[in-house]
């Protein structure tokens, strides 16, 4: 397999509510799709919104959980400042504050936000590398 990811689909309760959450609240482009799928292109990665319903159907597995997930998505920023700044920005879009921005035990700064389906983001800075 070629080490790559190029999707990332989020089950989400309320499409609508996502997608404002996403494109209105965060700035994300939106890309066209088909009706009943959200997709918003990022940089090397595509993160696509999916009714949870309809994406536990095409899986083929039950559609109830709850609590960790077991996995967070990650967006890198350039500073500490950047972290509270971006973090302040979920919150203002209608996502839910995990964890303030503060500095860690592998040497940066970050924080936690749900977004309004409860998945989790870490938003960071790292000392040991350079965001483009």
């Amino acid at each position: 397999m070629e080490p790559r990811i190029t999707l990332i689909t989020l089950a989400v309760a309320d499409l609508a509510r996502s997608i404002r959450f996403y494109r209105d609240g965060m700035g994300l482009p939106m890309r066209d799709g088909p009706e009943g799928i959200a997709f918003f292109e990022t940089r090397g990665t595509w993160l696509s919104l999916y009714p949870r319903e309809a994406l536990a159907e095409d899986a083929t597995v039950a559609s109830e959980g709850s609590g960790f997930r077991g996995f967070t998505l990650a967006h890198n920023v350039s500073s500490p400042e950047e972290v509270d700044r971006t973090l302040q920005e979920a919150v203002t879009a209608g996502a839910t504050l995990v964890k303030p921005g503060q500095k860690v035990f592998w040497g940066g700064y970050s924080g936690y936000f749900a977004d309004p389906d409860g998945a989790l983001w870490e938003v960071a800075w790292n000392p040991h590398f350079t965001v483009e």
